[in-house]
C-alpha cells in the first residue's frame, strides 16, 4: 500500500516537473512552423547591446520666459487716469498702454521754462558784456562772468531737456500727462496698474511685463530622491491638459542649487520653443525627462515581451521552423525599449508583433 503510494507521489512530482518546464525552459521538444501567410503578419527584431536611458515623470506649470521679456516701469510719480490693456492682449511697439497725470512731469516742464528764461536772459547780458568789454567801458572780469553764466545756464537747460527725454520725452506734455506706450510687440503678461491708482515715488514694480512667447519656460518640481535624474541638457517632454494629443519637446535648462524649505523639492526649469504661440503661463503640464546613463545592456522592443504567471518570456526567432520560448529578466522599461538582465545575447532574434499566437502553439499541452 504504500509503495502504491510512492508511485503515484512520484507520477505527479513528474507532472509538475514537466509543467514546470514548459513555462521556464526553452520548448526544443516541440516544432512549429511559421506558414507563409503568418510570416507576413509577425515582426522580427534583433536584440542589441544599447545605453540604458532614464526618464522621470515630473508636473510642472508654464510660465513666461523673463531672459526675453520687456517690463515698462513708470517714469514719474502720478494718478493712472486711463489703462488701455489687459492681461494676456497682443500689442505692438508704440501702442498707449495708459494715461497717468503727473505733477512731477509739469513741475518737469515748469523748470524748462524758467531754465530757457534764465538762458535767454545770460545770453543778453553775455552779449551786452562783450560790447562794453570791446569798447573799453567793462572790464574783463566782468566778460568772463557773463560767459560762465551763459554756460552754467546751457548746462541747466541741457539737463531739463535729458530729464524731459528720460521721463518719456513726446510721450508728455507740459500738463502733466504722462503716456506709457509699449516699447516691444508682444503679449501682456503681467499687469500691475488699474485705472485710479497712485503711483508712489518710491514705487519698484513694473506697470506691465511683455514677452513675446516665442519661448516658454515649464517650472517643475523633483524629490531629493530623484535629483540625481535630472541634468541640464536633458530632454524634456511636454504634455498639456489643452493640448493632449500633442507632444512639446524641450530641453532642461536650470536645475537649482537650494531645495524648496518647506516641500524639500528641487525646482527644475526646462525651455520649450513656442511658435504658435499655443502654451501660455500658468497651464499645467506633465513632463518627461529622459536621459542615458554610463550602462549598456541587452535591448529589445517592449512589444515584444509575454508576461505569462509572474514571469517574462520573448519567442526566439532562429528559422521559420526553429522558434524557442525563453524567459527574460527585465531592469527596465522606457518608451518603447526593455532593457534585459538575462535571456538574450546581443543578435538574438525575438517575434515582437503577434508572437502571442507563436507563444500559445509553443507551450500548450
Amino acid at each position: 500500500m504504500n509503495q502504491k503510494i510512492i508511485y503515484v507521489a512520484l507520477a505527479a512530482m513528474t507532472i509538475l516537473a514537466s509543467c514546470e518546464e514548459k513555462k521556464t525552459g526553452t520548448m526544443e521538444n516541440k516544432q512549429v512552423c511559421i506558414s507563409d501567410s503568418l510570416a507576413k503578419m509577425i515582426t522580427i527584431d534583433t536584440a542589441q547591446e544599447s545605453t540604458m536611458k532614464n526618464e522621470l515623470k515630473l508636473s510642472g506649470e508654464i510660465s513666461f520666459d523673463e531672459n526675453s521679456v520687456v517690463k515698462v516701469f513708470p517714469f514719474a510719480s502720478g494718478q493712472v487716469m486711463n489703462v488701455n490693456a489687459s492681461l494676456g492682449d497682443k500689442v505692438t511697439q508704440g501702442q498707449t498702454l495708459a494715461v497717468i497725470r503727473s505733477a512731477d512731469v509739469a513741475g518737469t516742464y515748469t523748470d524748462l521754462t524758467s531754465a530757457k528764461a534764465d538762458l535767454a536772459i545770460s545770453q543778453r547780458a553775455l552779449q551786452q558784456a562783450e560790447y562794453l568789454y570791446k569798447n573799453g567801458i567793462s572790464s574783463e572780469r566782468d566778460y568772463t562772468e557773463a560767459k560762465e553764466n551763459y554756460t552754467k545756464a546751457i548746462a541747466a537747460n541741457r539737463k531739463v531737456q535729458e530729464q524731459i527725454a528720460i521721463n518719456g520725452g513726446g510721450n508728455t506734455n507740459a500738463a502733466g500727462t504722462l503716456i506709457v506706450k509699449a516699447p516691444r510687440s508682444g503679449y501682456i503678461v503681467e499687469k500691475n496698474i488699474s485705472a485710479g491708482n497712485f503711483i508712489r515715488p518710491d514705487n519698484s514694480s513694473s506697470l506691465f511685463t511683455i514677452s513675446d512667447m516665442k519661448d516658454v519656460w515649464v517650472n517643475a518640481n523633483v524629490f531629493e530622491t530623484d535629483i540625481s535624474k535630472v541634468k541640464t541638457g536633458y530632454a524634456a517632454q511636454v504634455t498639456t491638459l489643452a493640448y493632449p494629443d500633442k507632444t512639446f519637446t524641450g530641453k532642461v535648462d536650470n536645475v537649482g542649487s537650494v531645495l524648496d524649505p518647506d516641500s524639500k523639492v528641487l525646482n527644475v526649469r526646462i525651455v520649450l520653443p513656442n511658435p504658435d504661440r499655443l502654451l501660455k503661463p500658468e497651464m499645467f503640464t506633465n513632463v518627461l525627462i529622459t536621459n542615458s546613463d554610463a550602462l549598456q545592456a541587452v535591448s529589445i522592443p517592449a512589444e515584444a515581451v509575454i508576461f505569462d504567471s509572474g514571469k517574462n518570456y520573448v519567442v526566439v526567432y532562429n528559422s521559420k521552423c526553429n522558434l524557442q520560448v525563453r524567459e527574460v529578466g527585465i531592469i527596465k522599461t522606457v518608451e518603447k525599449t526593455t532593457y534585459l538582465s538575462s535571456g538574450l545575447k546581443p543578435g538574438d532574434k525575438v517575434i515582437s508583433k503577434n508572437q502571442l499566437l507563436l507563444y500559445n502553439a509553443l507551450t500548450e499541452e
